[in-house]
């Protein structure tokens, strides 16, 4: 070629091009702006400034965001999804009064699994328009719930719950875990489905039941998750009736390992930090449900420098409200400036990871999901932030958690196929989630279990 080298360079093919004014990886790696993110099979194939991507890949489909960021999906450590058409029902603290002379008394008398599909339905929706991309539930029929989340491609880690008594899924105890152990066995290696044990808590779990659950998670290798140290009464109960703490004589049937997923945890000794940190488990933080029903704090903090892992969930919507894991963020931020009297004890950026890879690691996804790395699943959402409210943008990390809010999401993937475009969801049908809410009660009735 007179004139040239001759060397004509290719680009290589790609599905998908994301080009934002900043990407958020999420993997330790400072913000990126003017950036790009490459996708190709579902999967990440490179992060970096858009003028380089732009020069290596042709990509198939180009998405232009000038005024967004970038970062990976959220993870919602902690919910009860079905839940959502609970929302109408009073909260009144505490915790226990409220469960057993609100919560229980309807979920006996109307739960079923044609409940847990609508519920599931309006709650999958809401979380994929906040930006959640994957979502640990523990809820009744997860059966339901694991198809529902699979034929809608949305990532979901099901939990299956096991409590003593009769619940609307199962008679007792037994049978709680044989149907736990039938759905493990259903879902084991399913790319978007992870199933989990879901033992309610210590009070509602006998010893003997947790003893036989831990011979049964050692045979699979299986995680499990659990509501633990959530009020200071159940912890003062537990050493009434079993000379220690929940946390303790869990760690005694040998139930504490990497893989289990502590909730809530707001009454925490200093003993109790350090066994986490032995033991390698998670802590699952939900501040706004916790701070509704008057439950108590997480000591985020102090976790976090004995080298514990936290992630937040939102929890259910009949206390939390709004399935917000934004609104969770700053909130976390906040409780954690209130309750060291510190300013910036938890910082923005921090408090995006905790939802983020701190949900993916209590999750046990961490290797799937969770930054923006090259190799990872192209878990994937935008945050416009143009508007008023967030101007000018100094620390993007700073902008999202304290002034976008989920209604600045625009854009959602998971593993590569859009969810969301432009804040419209594509995998749901509005008329659908609309005869959904029309067919249950704004306000249900309370009362006692036929």
């Amino acid at each position: 070629m007179p004139g040239g080298t001759g060397i004509i360079l290719r680009m290589q093919p790609i599905d998908l091009l994301i080009e934002a004014r900043w990407a958020l990886p999420m993997d330790d790696a400072a913000a990126i702006g003017h950036a790009a993110l490459a996708v190709d099979g579902g999967r990440i194939v490179a992060i970096g400034a858009a003028a380089a991507l732009a020069a290596r890949f042709a990509p198939r489909e180009r998405i232009q965001r000038p005024r967004h960021a970038l970062l990976p999906g959220l993870v919602n450590a902690h919910t009860h999804a079905a839940m959502s058409l609970l929302r109408g029902l009073p909260v009144r603290g505490p915790l226990m009064q409220w469960l057993n002379e609100t919560i229980w008394p309807y979920e006996r008398r109307s739960v079923n699994a044609q409940f847990v599909r609508s519920g599931t339905q309006l709650a999958m929706a809401e979380m994929l328009a906040a930006g959640i991309t994957c979502f640990a539930d523990m809820y009744y029929f997860p059966d339901e719930v694991a198809r529902l989340a699979r034929a809608r491609h949305l990532r979901a880690v099901v939990g299956a719950p096991i409590v003593e008594a009769r619940t609307p899924w199962a008679a007792d105890a037994d049978e709680h875990l044989d149907k736990a152990a039938r759905l493990w066995d259903e879902y084991r290696d399913d790319p978007l489905i992870r199933p989990y044990f879901a033992p309610h808590s210590p009070y509602a779990v006998a010893r003997p039941t947790f003893a036989r659950l831990r011979r049964l998670i050692d045979q699979l290798d299986a995680p499990l998750a659990m509501h633990l140290h959530e009020t200071q009464t159940e912890v003062q109960d537990s050493l009434a009736a079993h000379g220690g703490r929940p946390l303790t004589w869990l760690g005694d049937e040998g139930l504490l390992r990497p893989g289990f997923s502590a909730v809530h945890m707001n009454w925490l000794s200093d003993e109790d930090i350090d066994l986490a940190a032995r033991t390698g488990i998670s802590v699952v933080h939900c501040p706004q449900s916790n701070q509704r029903l008057g439950s108590g704090t997480c000591p985020v903090g102090a976790l976090r420098s004995a080298g514990v892992n936290v992630a937040l969930g939102t929890d259910g919507a009949a206390s939390a409200g709004a399935l917000d894991l934004l609104a969770e963020a700053r909130a976390a931020c906040l409780l954690a400036s209130q309750s060291t009297h510190e300013p910036g004890a938890l910082g923005a950026g921090e408090a995006l990871r905790l939802a983020t890879m701190g949900g993916a690691q209590a999750l046990g996804l961490a290797g799937e999901i969770g930054s923006l790395s090259p190799g990872k699943a192209a878990d994937v959402i935008c945050i416009d932030l143009s508007a008023p409210a967030c101007q000018p943008v100094g620390d993007p990390a700073d902008a999202i958690v304290y002034c976008a809010g989920r209604g600045a999401v625009t854009d959602v993937w998971v593993a590569g196929h859009a969810m969301l475009r432009d804040s419209r969801l594509l995998a749901f049908d509005p008329e659908e989630l609309a005869t959904i809410a029309r067919e249950f009660p704004a306000r249900p009735q309370v009362g006692a279990a036929a």
